[in-house]
């Protein structure tokens, strides 16, 4: 008994350990947001993993940074003039960025190097947690990746890499809950096929939605077209207007105009589906879990859009905008739910074994 107990402790600790970090993630998301949203991202023009963990201290180093910050065109071009104070506020949003990037790396690393030291995670549950950890390591260097392409030929990032950031950064924090439900011991729910395949589609659309919402941020295209639900006009606007770059898929990710209107055309698919993916799981009897999930599904879906709204008629504000985002990470939540909920699992290889207490594994 005293080894069972012992496990079932640490069970919990890892389970405890994973929520913490999903929700260190899901904080770092909206930092990142409110730095994307402040124009802070730049201003920090140097990459120092360890010695960057260091903000300035003296009035010297503060002057070297914001030194460092003139010489980008974002300064010369869009805050030419700005103060040594003002300079501050911006550099403290990305730092904090940047700190907190951190701060999640050890608060994964360390607990899950104690965990591998103390024994009981099967080698299926590893594996999955080595994955997160290099996806982590690769978000970092996406990071400074999407922080570079803003700072000699441009005045802002690329939209594309501010993009692949946002959506790694949501990847893993799906794939913790994921793995989450993953350790709870159960057997899988009963639904058809087409449920299990419908869930599947929000997930994966829901993670276009999001690409789609970076690009957004990433071009401000947000604050140009403030109507709804007409769109330049109309509620599909000209073809000459959604299609006038060369080559035609350029305009999928550089013209404000079709992006912002992809954006919206995703968010009815979205809304679309979750209905109706509800009312199968109703019409079909599926179980409770399954229904209640998928009608959760559904209201997230419909604050979300409304937010949206919201946020577009009022030009980006930030509180509305930051809103926005965090139930954006709501309605991913509830996708990866009702996705595993409904997926196949092999119920005893992700479960951690039961070992003796101590026993270093």
């Amino acid at each position: 008994m005293a080894g069972l107990s012992a496990s079932t402790t640490q069970y919990r600790a890892v389970r405890i350990w994973l929520m913490s970090v999903a929700a260190l993630i899901a904080l770092m998301v909206l930092v990142g947001g409110a730095t994307r949203l402040t124009e802070s991202g730049l201003s920090i023009v140097e990459w120092k993993p360890v010695t960057g963990a260091l903000p300035p201290l003296t009035e010297a180093q503060w002057t070297q940074a914001f030194e460092g910050y003139k010489a980008i065109p974002q300064y010369r071009e869009l805050n030419a003039g700005m103060t040594l104070g003002e300079f501050k506020t911006i550099f403290w949003w990305e730092w904090s960025h940047r700190l907190l990037g951190r701060f999640i790396g050890v608060a994964y690393l360390l607990p899950f190097l104690y965990f591998l030291w103390r024994g009981g995670m099967s080698g299926e549950l590893k594996r999955r947690l080595w994955l997160i950890f290099a996806l982590g390591g690769l978000q970092g260097a996406v990071g400074w990746w999407m922080v570079a392409s803003g700072l000699s030929e441009r005045v802002e990032v690329s939209q594309y890499r501010l993009a692949t950031h946002l959506v790694l950064a949501l990847l893993i924090f799906a794939a913790i809950v994921w793995t989450l439900r993953r350790l709870t011991e159960r057997p899988p729910a009963v639904a058809t096929i087409r449920l299990k395949l419908t869930s599947a589609v929000l997930l994966v659309l829901t993670f276009v939605q999001l690409y789609f919402g970076a690009l957004v941020a990433g071009l401000r295209a947000g604050r140009v077209f403030n109507t709804w639900p007409e769109i330049d006009g109309a509620f599909v606007p000209s073809a000459d207007r959604l299609w006038f770059e060369t080559p035609w898929w350029r305009n999928l990710f550089d013209n404000t105009l079709t992006v912002q209107f992809e954006h919206r055309m995703t968010a009815y698919l979205l809304f679309a589906l979750a209905i109706a993916h509800a009312i199968d799981a109703v019409r079909s009897r599926a179980e409770g879990s399954v229904v209640a999930g998928a009608w959760w599904l559904v209201g997230a879906i419909t604050v979300q859009a409304t937010l949206g709204i919201l946020t577009l008629l009022h030009q980006v504000p930030i509180d509305l905008a930051l809103t926005h985002q965090a139930v954006a990470i709501a309605v991913l939540t509830l996708a990866v739910l009702q996705a595993e909920r409904l997926a196949a699992r092999r119920t005893a290889r992700d479960q951690p074994k039961l070992v003796p207490v101590g026993q270093p594994g």
